[in-house]
């Protein structure tokens, strides 16, 4: 796919996962997730996943909205999935167009010059997904969660994480090298995609144990 090509969501989200290339140690990381939250829907019936990374405005982001898609993808209408930071910045601009870029539509629900808050939907969406920058412990984010730390950041500076039943690390490349460069557009897109991946895989693994 070239850097100007735009395709639809279901496709993006498949090739992620037909391109997706992990190692044993990525593999088995991924699988622990999955099946963690099997054991949860199976015991709890419900299961809300909390994405933590720093400035909470790329990756896990990106992660959110992927959960989210997948969910509905796969009908897990019992798997809710939220985002936030160990700071609140902003749902960085670069995170939108890429997003917007393999068929997500935003709409500005709140508007604010640092941080607006935007309905995100896609083909096929039942609900739309909220996105905007926060704190990992914001009450927008649904608790008890499982939290999974996208970068090394947010994992060496939360040694506690109140609500979370158990957590994960599953670190993401930050595109933000590539901010106000040749390459942007395409760094966000290689995150994209393998984040999207990433998640199919996981979201792929909890349907069909269950």
């Amino acid at each position: 796919m070239s850097q100007t090509e735009s395709i639809n969501t279901e496709q993006f989200f498949k090739t992620a996962l037909n391109n997706l290339k992990i190692d044993a140690n990525r593999a088995q990381l991924l699988k622990s997730i999955a099946l963690f939250v099997v054991n949860e829907l199976e015991f709890n019936r419900k299961v809300n996943l909390n994405y933590i990374c720093t400035h909470n405005s790329r990756r896990s982001q990106l992660a959110q909205v992927w959960s989210s898609y997948a969910a509905n993808y796969f009908k897990l209408s019992e798997v809710k999935s939220f985002s936030g930071g160990t700071e609140a910045t902003a749902f960085f601009r670069n995170t939108v167009k890429t997003l917007q870029d393999v068929g997500f539509t935003f709409q500005i629900v709140e508007a604010s010059p640092q941080n607006p808050v935007y309905a995100i939907n896609y083909k096929n969406g039942i609900n739309p997904i909220i996105g905007f920058s926060k704190l990992y412990g914001d009450t927008h984010n649904k608790k008890p969660f499982i939290a999974i730390t996208t970068c090394s950041s947010a994992d060496e500076n939360c040694p506690f994480i109140a609500d979370a039943i158990e957590r994960f690390h599953l670190p993401f490349n930050d595109p933000k090298s590539s901010d106000n460069t040749a390459q942007e557009t395409q760094k966000y897109l290689q995150a994209n995609m393998q984040i999207a991946g990433e998640i199919h895989y996981i979201f792929k693994m909890i349907h069909d144990t269950l």
